[in-house]
């Protein structure tokens, strides 16, 4: 779809435009934003907000375009952060039109958005999507008197397949380089209309924010009494500001005496009735006889319901796990079998020396167990993506609300979860800026300083690991989903007690839209799956890349003193020399104890030197504390090197194994995979391995996400408890599950 906005003339025929696309959330806006961009754009954050910044480049008959996808918004009401980003977006000056995406079977709503943004004197094209829709559900929609009414392009648009993306499109191209035109202005009654035309003569003889927005504008969001609007106000002109808002001041007394009503709610009603006065003249006509939420309602009634649904959701959540293992196995099979080839390959080609020990066991051994989940993680990625393109995502948050205000949370709280790993593949650090869309700050720290239990993308290759490796393929879906539900169980609980002792006070009410159910594109689920799987490649290849190489210098220095080392050599030496002299017809039995003799003191040599090495000494020293849980020193140092990102748990185990365990090579039962060295390692265990599990995915958050828990929280104290609780937490659950474990399995 995104070819036919590709290059078509000669690039550069023009100065570069800049155009926005704005919409209501579920509006379909990212579909047609992929449409015009496709594999052409990029995803950041804006300046100073942790909001999703996405751009993409195309070219339209030479015409060179940046395409700004503005996060999805009702208003441009300055309450979340959406909101206040997509206004600072459109009012930089760097924006010379908008192309508003509105739903057409909800167009009413949808134009709330597009009035605020013609307020503001930008030049818009409307594109009505989802026209098959509108169609099926007896709706029909006059675009071209609309267009008439508006004064602006209006065009029908179906997304999915393309049709009217281009004539949109053109349109904004051509509307851009007209420049910005005069602000649509309501009548808001004669009060209010007289106290808007003086105070937008005031700030016009002023030159009040002149650079960013017109007169009528600021008027208007002083009059709504818009925070972020004054905010900017004071800083331009402290004086002027005070006088603006006492104009509104006493225009809104006076309104209230009046009418016995705020401001906001005038505003927001003449803004309305302006619209449906629209869509009543004959713009959109509605077909009685046919209901366009009949397949939606008639689902939902059975999604949504009290008993059944919470029974399907917990189906999907292990159909997914099912479906990601049985299908991942295979793939993830080819990739450690090439990965093992890769290092055999290496270390036959390198003379020995810490140069192949490095590019061996540090990061063949150590990044690229990380990247043998790879095949898994895309899996689940893409269910993930098809689930929140089909609108069921939203019924999850719709469900999990009434048992979240019984541990003092909001509705909305499900979907940070939900983010972070509340369905497994997610991350702790966007999981915590999805918090802000959290208007009570006490339910908002309370959900960023329990998301970190999810079972993020991160823990996800430790889980599979240990799950695969002592409880086998079969069974490694029902312990994934085991991790899964403790961690929501630990979340809640947690959440109860923050609420009921530091973080007190009542839960708020919950709102949310349920979009219709639609089926994906391809296109769209394929899009969304890579750019997560690129975020995990890119994570393994740069920051688990570095920490795998500063954690095989810890575990590789300093070396073993020579003496020390000599001791262990001679023995080595001495093992050699028994096997060689074994006669040939010597029984097997003496055979294979002299090989395992070599084999004995090969590993004692190995296990030395890594034991000498700042890492080990470092494991050693904390393993005492550990020990209760079931670990040895090797497994602490993962367990540290966890901190800086949990992937980097299974890199270090399979450095740690590597470096301090060598396999006989002419050993027909080679172990090659971490796997099989964990499983015939002496001190693991099926109770091991379930509370390293436990461990890994209730203590402390990585740094990254630490960072944004302070940010977000507003202290360096909540990063701190985030550190301290979390890992006693840890302790304790991993300590009992250890112990539970053992007695069930003796």
């Amino acid at each position: 779809m995104s070819d036919a906005f590709a290059n078509t003339g000669n690039e550069g025929a023009g100065k570069a435009l800049r155009i926005a696309l704005a919409g209501n959330p579920n509006c379909g806006k990212t579909t047609v934003f992929n449409g015009y961009t496709g594999a052409r754009q990029h995803v950041g954050n804006y300046p100073g907000v942790t909001v999703d910044r996405k751009e993409g480049e195309i070219t339209v008959d030479g015409q060179q375009i940046t395409l700004v996808d503005l996060p999805g918004t009702y208003s441009l009401t300055a309450y979340s952060m959406e909101e206040i980003v997509a206004r600072r977006e459109l009012s930089s000056n760097n924006v010379q039109a908008v192309i508003d995406v509105a739903e057409a079977s909800a167009l009413e709503r949808n134009l709330l958005l597009t009035v605020q943004i013609l307020e503001m004197g930008m030049p818009v094209v409307l594109g009505c999507n989802m026209m098959d829709e509108a169609a099926k559900g007896g709706i029909t929609i006059d675009t071209a008197k609309l267009s008439s009414l508006l004064g602006i392009p209006v065009f029908p648009m179906t997304a999915r397949s393309g049709e009217g993306l281009k004539e949109v499109l053109d349109a904004a191209v051509s509307i851009a380089k007209s420049g910005k035109k005069e602000p649509l202005r309501l009548s808001y009654g004669s009060d209010i209309d007289q106290a808007l035309q003086q105070m937008e003569t005031f700030i016009a003889n002023e030159q009040l924010l002149s650079e960013k927005y017109h007169p009528y504008y600021v008027a208007l969001k002083t009059m709504e009494r818009d925070t972020d609007m004054i905010e900017e106000l004071k800083s331009a002109n402290s004086a002027a500001a005070t006088s603006l808002q006492k104009i509104a001041n006493d225009t809104m007394e006076h309104v209230k005496g009046t009418m016995g009503t705020n401001m906001e709610s005038i505003i927001t009603d003449h803004r309305y009735g302006f619209i449906r006065s629209l869509l009543g003249n004959g713009v959109l006509t509605q077909d009685p006889t046919k209901d366009r939420l009949a397949f939606t309602d008639s689902l939902d009634r059975i999604l949504t319901n009290s008993f059944l649904g919470p029974v399907i959701m917990l189906a999907v959540l292990y159909f997914m796990y099912q479906l990601t293992i049985e299908i991942g196995a295979y793939p993830q099979g080819w990739v450690e079998d090439g990965l093992a080839w890769l290092g055999e390959w290496v270390g036959e080609s390198m003379q020995e020396g810490h140069l192949k020990s490095l590019i061996v066991d540090g990061i063949i051994n150590g990044v690229g167990g990380v990247l043998s989940f790879v095949p898994l993680i895309v899996i689940m990625f893409t269910l993930l993506s098809f689930l929140e393109d089909c609108g069921y995502m939203a019924r999850m948050a719709y469900m999990m609300d009434r048992v979240f205000r019984v541990f003092g949370l909001h509705g909305a709280s499900v979907m940070p979860y939900c983010v972070a790993g509340g369905i497994a593949g997610g991350c702790a650090i966007p999981g915590a800026m999805a918090t802000r869309t959290l208007r009570s700050p006490k339910e908002k720290l309370a959900t960023l300083l329990t998301l970190p239990f999810m079972t993020c993308g991160a823990k996800w290759p430790v889980f599979l690991l240990l799950a695969t490796a002592f409880f086998g393929n079969e069974n490694a879906p029902k312990i994934m989903f085991t991790m899964t539900a403790i961690g929501w169980i630990m979340a809640l609980l947690v959440a109860k007690f923050l609420r009921s002792t530091v973080i007190k006070g009542e839960p708020t009410p919950f709102v949310m839209e349920l979009p219709p159910y639609r089926f994906p594109t391809l296109f769209s689920v394929l899009l969304h799956c890579w750019e997560r799987a690129w975020m995990y490649i890119k994570k393994a290849g740069t920051v688990l890349l570095a920490i795998s190489v500063v954690l095989w210098a810890m575990m590789k220095f300093p070396e073993l003193p020579a003496d020390m080392s000599a001791q262990l050599e001679q023995k080595i030496e001495a093992a050699e020399e028994a096997l060689k002299v074994l006669p040939e017809n010597a029984p097997q039995e003496r055979r294979d104890e002299a090989e395992e003799a070599v084999s004995d003191a090969q590993n004692a040599l190995s296990e030395a030197e890594l034991a000498y090495s700042f890492a080990g000494r470092l494991g050693k020293g904390i393993e005492p504390l550990l020990a209760p849980l079931g670990y040895d020193w090797r497994t602490d140092i993962a367990l540290i090197a966890g901190v800086a990102a949990k992937e980097a748990v299974v890199g270090t185990l399979g450095t740690a194994w590597s470096l301090g365990e060598i396999e006989d090579a002419e050993d027909e039962e080679e172990t090659k995979t971490l796997s099989d060295r964990l499983k015939s390692a002496p001190n693991w265990s099926k109770a091991t391995a379930i509370s390293l599990m436990l461990f890994v995915l209730l203590y402390s958050p990585c740094f990254v996400a630490l960072i944004v828990i302070k940010q977000e929280a507003g202290g360096w104290k909540w990063l701190f408890f985030s550190i301290v609780f979390n890992t006693a937490l840890a302790y304790i659950v991993a300590f009992a599950g250890y112990n539970i474990c053992k007695m069930l399995w003796l």
